[in-house]
């Protein structure tokens, strides 16, 4: 289950994504170093895919090599 945090109220329970949306997205990017940031935004552009699937593939990637997103990460496999 994941949650959605709401600023001056409380945080609610909303059903899991499989795909990481434009808001969270700008919550991850406003929160990192300003270079990862700048490297994250010149790939979305240069390869021309929205930022927030340039997260959600470096994230996926990371936790298993062989994933293209979180639809189809399986944490551990292909390492």
């Amino acid at each position: 289950m994941r949650f959605k945090y709401q600023p001056n109220s409380k945080v609610t329970q909303v059903e899991p994504l499989e795909q990481l949306s434009a808001s969270d997205a700008a919550i991850i990017l406003e929160r990192l170093p300003e270079k990862i940031r700048a490297a994250l935004i010149a790939r979305a552009t240069e390869s021309e895919y929205p930022v927030e699937a340039v997260i959600e593939m470096a994230i996926a990637s990371f936790l298993d090599t062989e994933a293209l997103g979180f639809a189809d990460c399986k944490p551990g496999r292909g390492q």
